[in-house]
């Protein structure tokens, strides 16, 4: 938080990151995405570059409740720091900012989800920029290991900028 704090605003993405299927399987499908997978949020700056990576959860769980038990919201409120993230956090409340949800929307909240987007796609290019890992594309190890390897891959990518 001590880095995050310095920044202007943050952007927060979520990502599932595809694993083997395995016997336990039910808390590891995602309904979203047809597959198995465990759900990873990223925190990432204004200039689109990653700083810190939650510690992985089961792929059915909602980006939302993701964020709310790493105390990832919670921390941005105290830190009194703007916080852009995608229509999955909405309802979220406090610092982070969701474009406006429907398809018929007047101009001006048109205009805001644009602004929006040109703003979050920062964070989209991080997390592409992550799952460029091969070792992340898909993982066949244990469940348990997967908070390890993105932690790992976190600082290799940090010591290669």
């Amino acid at each position: 938080m001590k880095t995050i704090r310095e920044k202007a605003f943050v952007i927060l993405e979520g990502t599932l990151l595809p694993i083997d299927h395995i016997a336990a399987d039910t808390p590891y499908y995602s309904g979203k995405h047809k597959r198995h997978g465990m759900n990873v949020q990223v925190l990432t700056d204004p200039f689109g570059r990653l700083l810190w990576a939650s510690p992985a959860m089961p792929g059915s769980t909602h980006d939302l409740t993701t964020a709310r038990r790493h105390g990832i919201i919670e921390a941005l409120a105290e830190a009194d720091l703007k916080c852009w993230a995608d229509k999955a956090y909405q309802g979220a409340g406090g610092p982070v900012r969701v474009p406006f949800r429907g398809r018929r929307l007047k101009r001006r909240k048109r205009r805001h989800n644009s602004g929006h987007a040109e703003i979050r796609c920062l964070g989209e290019q991080a997390m592409a920029t992550l799952k460029g890992w091969r070792l992340l594309r898909k993982l066949r190890c244990s469940t348990n290991r997967i908070t390890e390897i993105v932690k790992a891959v976190l600082v290799l990518h940090h010591a290669s900028t």
